[in-house]
C-alpha cells in the first residue's frame, strides 16, 4: 500500500520543464555583451530574445560566450538555441533559423591612409587587406571572393583596434557595431565608412536541424511581439 501511495504521488506531481539554455556572442556590442564587472548578458539582441522567450512563457537562461564556443555548443546539442546568426545560405544549411530578429547594415570601414573612396564591384577591394572576425559569415559572394583577408581578429573590438593600428586596410562588419567600438576608443575622426553597404543583413536565432518544436514556440511568440510593436520599441531605445 505504501509503495502504491508513493507511485500515485509521483504520478500526480507537476512536470517541471527543463529551462532552455540560450547562448549568444559575448563580444557583439551593442547587440550582446558582458562587462569586466560581471557576466550579466546585456545588449539589444539580449533584450529582444528575452522579450520573445517571456512571451513564449518558457523557462530559460541566457548566457554569453565567445562566438566559436557558441557555435560548438549548438552543434553538440549542449544548448537549445543560439543567437545572432547572419541569414546566409551557409547558416541555413547548418541550422534551423527563425526570424529575422532584426536587421543590420554590413559595411566596409577604413582610414585616411587608404585611398579607396567607395566600391562598385568586389574586385575594387582586391588591392587591399580586408580584416574580418574569424568564424563570421558576412555575405555569400563576399565570403567566396578571392580577396586578401586577415582573419586573425577574435572579435569586432579587436578588429577595430587592428584597423586603427594600421595593421589592415579595411574592415567589414555591422555598421552600428563598428561605430560602437570606434567611439569606445574615441577615434571617430580617424575612420570613415564607405558609402555603399555590402548588404542589409537579417539576423536570426538558430536551433539544431530538426528541432521544430522549440523553433515553433519561439517563432509564434516572435510574430506576436512584432505585430504588437514591442520589438520596434526595444530597438528604438537602443539606437537613440
Amino acid at each position: 500500500m505504501r509503495n502504491l501511495l508513493l507511485t500515485l504521488l509521483v504520478l500526480a506531481a507537476p512536470v517541471v520543464a527543463e529551462p532552455w539554455r540560450v547562448v549568444g556572442d559575448e563580444q557583439f556590442a551593442p547587440y550582446s555583451f558582458v562587462t569586466i564587472d560581471d557576466e550579466t548578458p546585456r545588449g539589444l539582441d539580449v533584450e529582444l530574445v528575452d522579450a520573445v522567450l517571456r512571451e513564449a512563457q518558457v523557462p530559460y537562461e541566457i548566457r554569453l560566450y565567445p562566438w566559436e564556443r557558441v557555435k560548438r555548443m549548438l552543434d553538440r546539442g549542449d544548448v537549445q538555441m543560439a543567437f545572432q546568426f547572419a541569414g546566409t545560405p551557409q547558416r541555413q544549411q547548418q541550422y534551423l533559423l527563425v526570424g529575422p530578429l532584426r536587421s543590420g547594415s554590413t559595411v566596409f570601414m577604413t582610414t585616411a591612409k587608404t585611398a579607396i573612396e567607395d566600391w562598385q564591384d568586389l574586385d575594387d577591394l582586391s588591392p587591399y587587406v580586408i580584416g574580418q572576425v574569424r568564424g563570421y559569415a558576412y555575405e555569400e559572394q563576399f565570403d567566396r571572393a578571392a580577396l586578401s583577408r586577415d582573419t586573425s581578429a577574435q572579435n569586432p573590438r579587436q578588429l577595430v583596434s587592428m584597423l586603427l593600428a594600421g595593421r589592415i586596410d579595411i574592415i567589414v562588419g555591422d555598421h552600428a557595431q563598428l561605430l560602437y567600438f570606434v567611439r569606445e576608443q574615441r577615434a571617430q575622426e580617424q575612420v570613415r565608412v564607405l558609402p555603399r553597404a555590402l548588404i542589409q543583413m537579417p539576423r536570426f536565432v538558430a536551433f539544431a536541424k530538426g528541432d521544430t518544436e522549440h523553433a515553433r514556440q519561439f517563432s509564434e511568440a516572435l510574430v506576436r511581439l512584432r505585430e504588437a510593436g514591442t520589438l520596434e520599441q526595444i530597438q528604438q531605445r537602443w539606437m537613440q
